[in-house]
């Protein structure tokens, strides 16, 4: 069979199971659109290569597979960079295909030549030049096979357009991979698991600090079975939340700098801490000197690189978290009744719980959130910017299952939730989709909206607009007396005439009394999204917050 290099780039992407791509054409990828006209492979016109990059990573969070994404040689390429390092630092599955100028063109500063593999080098797990067609379909496969195995990540295939349009003789057969070194880690070390299994039946206080990697791993149930089956305690990180239910009477919330009064106690009074699928973030652990200082440490994953790169554990286990936890389960005691611990655990959740002041005459960004989560039940698929209304989402929505809730949590990127909320619609058509968004934030990727009105995606945008950078804002109150430098935005477009613009819908909530009708009429529209502009409280600030560097115990403003 004679074909071309795009022929082989469509084919190999049906053979890895792939139904849609984001991407902005160009010159450098013309074969791959030719090609891609008349393939049945779902294409989605974004408005500029970043949405692309945080759609096609939306799109992996909620659905469990590889997202993809494709742009064109140069500006097109590099405009992808911090969707990839994005994907990168919350160790999602992606896949970058990225035009570059023909071979006989790259090193010599071609027209929209940029090397995007030396770029991406540190913000991928693998990438790849194309420099021969008959590479092509293994890179492909290998390609894929690197994003999905061990700790997920993004890998960059950077394909020549000279390469695409090249013709073969090709036979499909089975197609080899050539991965030296590289090994599917699935099983833990025995020792270490009948270790831990003892320090779990032996431990009086203690205490499951779990994050991303339980739903990497697809492990949530078996977290929920050694929690129950135990009667452990559970705090998440960011990234954790939904790995363990929300309304479930163990979770005590999320930990670290805006973590529950509780959570953070429960971590600096444990005896023993099963850090399970985490990294040990510096916005996690506070002070390292005293994190969790009385407390042995099991720290499950999968990535040796993790384990004692911040916290130094006792019993350290490599090893694919749902088969660790499949391995430990069976081996501890079944523990009922109420301790001490417990009791304590109790007093903490009563004398600290999250709270804010409570108005008639203003909006509350946390009176908004919990009418979001009141109105849906919590059963939206929630996606964020990134700043205040990020923690208030962590604080005030309960989230009961795994990837529903889509957040930048390693880079912290402004302007994700957007396109990440384009992304999970497209994944699941029938799922509410909610993207909380700043208004500082949202203005980043805006003209994501276009492609939301043009995928009839029924997508809500609920903006906490304080006219502030807000999380700049606040820390510049704390810790900066009060010189809001740069940081006030008043001067802003009307989100409802904008909204109208793109052909979206467009509100405005100034008052507690308009939230519930006004996301009520949100949920019924279903062929376009809407825009909401919710007018919160300029200065309301995140609580609790541990300083920079300090203790996980010494917070600002607990149960404010």
């Amino acid at each position: 069979m004679r074909l071309t290099g795009t022929d082989i780039f469509i084919k190999g992407l049906k053979n890895e199971g792939v139904d849609v791509i984001f991407g902005y054409p160009g010159g450098g990828v013309l074969p791959i659109y030719d090609g891609l006209y008349a393939s049945d492979i779902r294409h989605i016109l974004v408005r500029h290569e970043q949405g692309a990059a945080h759609a096609a990573d939306a799109y992996a969070r909620v659905t469990g597979k590889v997202g993809v994404c494709l742009a064109t040689s140069g500006p097109g390429a590099t405009n992808l960079v911090t969707g990839i390092a994005n994907a990168y630092m919350d160790s999602i599955p992606m896949v970058a295909f990225t035009g570059q100028v023909t071979i006989p063109l790259i090193g010599r500063d071609a027209f929209q030549e940029a090397d995007i593999t030396g770029i991406t080098l540190p913000i991928t797990k693998h990438n790849y030049l194309v420099k021969n067609i008959r590479d092509l379909p293994r890179i492909i496969k290998e390609a894929f096979f690197i994003a999905r195995t061990n700790r997920p990540g993004p890998v960059v295939v950077d394909l020549p357009k000279d390469v695409m349009a090249q013709e073969i003789d090709f036979l499909d057969d089975e197609i080899e991979m050539s991965l030296r070194g590289y090994r599917i880690l699935k099983s833990a070390n025995t020792g270490q698991v009948l270790a831990a299994a003892k320090a779990i039946d032996e431990a009086a206080r203690p205490l499951i600090y779990a994050g991303g990697g339980v739903i990497s791993s697809e492990a949530s149930s078996e977290l929920t079975e050694l929690a129950g089956k135990m009667q452990i305690p559970v705090v998440t990180t960011l990234m954790g939340l939904g790995c363990f239910p929300g309304t479930n009477p163990l979770f005590l919330g999320m930990l670290g700098m805006h973590g529950t009064g509780a959570a953070n106690y429960a971590v600096s009074e444990c005896d023993l801490l099963i850090a399970i699928g985490v990294r040990f973030d510096d916005r996690v652990t506070g002070n390292l000197n005293t994190f969790a200082p009385h407390a042995r440490v099991i720290h499950i994953d999968i990535d040796a690189a993790e384990i004692g790169k911040n916290v130094g554990p006792h019993i350290p286990i490599v090893g694919d978290v749902k088969q660790v936890l499949s391995e430990v389960i069976p081996r501890l005691k079944e523990r009922g009744g109420q301790t001490s611990w417990h009791e304590q655990l109790r007093s903490w959740k009563e004398n600290y719980p999250l709270g804010y002041e409570s108005r008639e005459d203003c909006l509350m960004p946390q009176f908004v959130i919990e009418k979001i989560y009141e109105i849906t039940e919590g059963k939206a698929i929630i996606t964020t910017e990134v700043g205040q209304h990020q923690m208030w989402t962590a604080q005030y929505y309960k989230f009961d299952k795994p990837r529903t809730f889509v957040t930048s949590g390693g880079l912290g990127t402004m302007g994700f939730g957007l396109p990440a909320a384009v992304g999970a619609q497209v994944a699941c058509p029938e799922a509410t989709v909610i993207d909380i968004a700043g208004d500082g934030s949202i203005q980043m990727n805006i003209q994501e909206m276009c492609t939301a009105v043009e995928q009839k995606l029924p997508i809500i945008i609920c903006i906490m607009n304080n006219r502030y950078l807000g999380m700049v804002r606040q820390w510049q109150e704390l810790f900066y007396d009060r010189r809001y430098s740069f940081v006030d935005i008043e001067h802003q477009p009307d989100f409802v005439k904008l909204a109208e613009a793109y052909g979206a819908v467009g509100m405005r909530v100034a008052k507690p009394s308009e939230v519930e009708p006004a996301l009520r009429k949100a949920m019924e529209i279903k062929d376009r999204p809407t825009m909401i502009d919710f007018r919160v409280e300029r200065e309301a600030n995140v609580y609790p917050m541990v300083p920079p560097g300090g203790s996980l115990n010494a917070m600002l403003g607990e149960g404010m």
